[in-house]
């Protein structure tokens, strides 16, 4: 396994991200990135602030004769998703990615890699620290918690920044333009936990739904992947009809903005029962293998004795919970009226968790169309309040309205058919990049974002095309060569 990533072109990017790829960085948990982004800029001597949240803003001075140029902010995220294999042993808080160069791609072992957002803040690191690119002032914004809340972009003051032009290197694939993104919403669903002995006669299972692709929420959401909550409650949903079974606990995912993978539930079946109910999960288990055979090629489903629980979920609970989770919204609910192909509106059954007295539910919307992202809150409240349980709505974002007049947007095309001879394709993404908050608080600034190539971000099946890399790199340092004059 070749792991010398640094040693790719460009040296001067792999070189910073093998280094944000020793330093754990998940959400919420991001003080030592900001503490190593923070000494980075003062060794270079250029002006460093870090606000109260912990987003880190370096500016670095015009170089000779660019000083006429208008203002840049480069801006990235300094946070990852912790996503791993069940069989991998790595705790996001302590121990380093393992990434390493498999033909054309970097990808990491059994976990998430961070080339979201770490390669857009390798390559700020290197526009700061050189010495021979041309370009005007420029402002880097290392932003945190994008992944889980947007909370460093929500935090961002009037006055923080100064520049005319935002740059977000926050997208996934070279050669395209984003001047448009979707607003999000998370919905947050609590039933109070009421419990009753264990039935006598009964029989303890764990059953386990796993080996699902996941992905990322907005980018994946039209892939036709399972999601391992709606796969367990579906399947608990026919056992308690058909077998009796009763529900002790059940938890599936750990990100709002992750496909979930993997669910378990314990359960109690009554003895009698015990055949119907490994009969009904052999050939549920065909039937789902069946329906996503093209994109879930390695679904199990496994259903085995465990040890006795101490409480069974109160019968009637059981029942709205059950049928509440199992008929939630899930996926791509509408395609764009406007842009071929793309999500308008979406939502991801995220997290799935019982504990002491709650089962807490989850679910992450998505769309570019404010209306449509209130109805589909509407909706999921109106299902879930039916049920009993207690519904609020938090971290709701703006997305971002495409400006097709956008004067960094067309030098930014005239630059990409100069250099690569074709004209990059100009889009909106159905995923949630912090230009709308951004541009909430700045509402002058002309935006774009753009990246490398990365799949699968979200997923331990993340990797970024080495390829990319250099030709986004390029581009970005013959973008700030180009920046329109004030």
């Amino acid at each position: 396994m070749n792991t010398k990533i640094e040693s790719l072109a460009p040296v001067q990017v792999w070189k910073n991200f093998k280094s944000l790829t020793q330093i754990p960085r998940p959400s919420k948990h991001e003080a030592r990135i900001i503490e190593y982004i923070r000494k980075f800029g003062e060794n270079l001597g250029l002006k460093t602030t870090v606000d109260a949240v912990g987003n880190v803003v370096i500016t670095k001075p015009a170089v000779k004769g660019m000083e006429n140029r208008k203002g840049v902010i480069l801006q990235s995220h300094l946070d990852m998703v912790p996503q791993k294999n069940n069989d991998k042993k790595h705790d996001f808080d302590k121990d380093p990615i393992e990434a390493y160069i498999d033909g054309e791609w970097v990808k990491a072992n059994g976990t998430t890699l961070g080339a979201d957002n770490g390669i857009g803040v390798a390559s700020m690191m290197a526009v700061l620290e050189s010495k021979d690119l041309m370009h005007g002032q420029v402002e880097a914004l290392f932003t945190i918690d994008e992944e889980t809340g947007m909370t460093g972009a929500f935090a961002l003051k009037p006055g923080q920044l100064t520049g005319d032009i935002l740059l977000n290197l926050d997208s996934e694939d070279e050669g395209e333009l984003y001047v448009g993104c979707a607003g999000g919403m998370d919905a947050n669903i609590s039933f109070e936990y009421k419990k009753e002995p264990v039935p006598a006669n009964s029989i303890p299972y764990l059953i386990t739904v796993s080996g699902l692709k996941g992905g990322h929420s907005g980018l994946d959401i039209n892939l036709g992947r399972g999601n391992s909550n709606l796969v367990l409650f579906r399947l608990i949903y026919k056992a308690a009809e058909m077998s009796g079974i009763r529900l002790c606990e059940a938890e599936g995912g750990n990100m709002r903005n992750a496909i979930p993978r993997e669910a378990h539930a314990t359960i109690i079946v009554p003895e009698k029962n015990e055949k119907q109910l490994l009969d009904l999960v052999k050939s549920f288990t065909n039937t789902i293998k069946k329906e996503l055979s093209s994109t879930e090629p390695d679904l199990t489903i496994v259903c085995k004795r465990t040890d006795m629980p101490s409480r069974v979920m109160e019968s009637n609970l059981q029942q709205k919970v059950v049928a509440s989770v199992y008929g939630c919204p899930n996926g791509a609910i509408r395609m764009s009226d406007g842009i071929p192909g793309l999500v308008e509106t979406s939502t991801n059954l995220a997290i799935v968790r019982t504990d002491a007295d709650k089962i807490n539910i989850h679910c992450l919307l998505r769309s570019s169309v404010e209306s449509a992202k209130e109805n589909l809150g509407d909706t999921i409240k109106a299902l879930f309040q039916i049920a009993g349980s207690n519904v609020n709505f938090t971290g709701s974002y703006p997305g971002w309205k495409p400006n097709m007049d956008s004067p960094i947007m067309k030098t930014m095309e005239s630059v990409y058919k100069k250099m690569y001879n074709k004209v990059p394709e100009i889009k909106a993404v159905h995923a949630g990049l912090e230009c709308g908050i951004i541009g909430g608080v700045f509402p002058n600034l002309d935006m774009i974002s753009f990246g490398p190539t990365i799949r699968h971000p979200h997923s331990p099946d993340e990797k970024v095309h080495i390829e990319s890399v250099g030709k986004f790199w390029a581009y970005l340092a013959e973008t700030l060569k180009n920046v329109p004059v004030k």
